[in-house]
């Protein structure tokens, strides 16, 4: 099902380019966070909310709110600076740019939480970052 989700995501993704870039018109970056960030809220807490999924929000230690406040952060970074790229790059420059997360997140992986790869994950890794480079050369 994992799959399913994660093609999703990146349909989703994709939208999030073009129709981020076609809100920016006339407004910076900031202000279109701050309002991507506001609609992001609601739909989230409204899943929680109809899933009945409140109750596990007394169930959080320490570590997980660390490690999901830092996520916040680094979300909140990323999506600036997604933006902030928006403004003034076309779509397809800056789009494939940001899937360097993959390659990145892969490497954190390894690095941060131990996970073991595969030769066919290293190759997809290292075949995201040549795909960029040609894209944005």
């Amino acid at each position: 099902m994992w799959k399913y989700y994660a093609l999703f995501s990146a349909l989703f993704a994709g939208l999030t380019a073009v129709l981020a870039k076609l809100g920016l018109k006339g407004i910076s970056g900031n202000v279109a966070t701050a309002i991507r960030t506001v609609v992001i809220l609601f739909i989230s807490w409204g899943i929680v909310l109809a899933a009945g999924e409140l109750k596990e929000v007394k169930g959080l230690t320490r570590n997980n709110l660390l490690f999901l406040l830092l996520s916040g952060v680094a979300t909140g970074l990323s999506w600036i600076f997604y933006f902030k790229a928006l403004e003034t790059g076309p779509v397809s420059k800056v789009a494939p740019i940001d899937k360097l997360s993959v390659p990145i997140a892969i490497g954190l992986s390894v690095l941060l939480l131990k996970e073991s790869i595969d030769v066919k994950t290293i190759t997809g890794a290292l075949l995201i970052v040549a795909g960029t480079i040609v894209l944005i050369k």
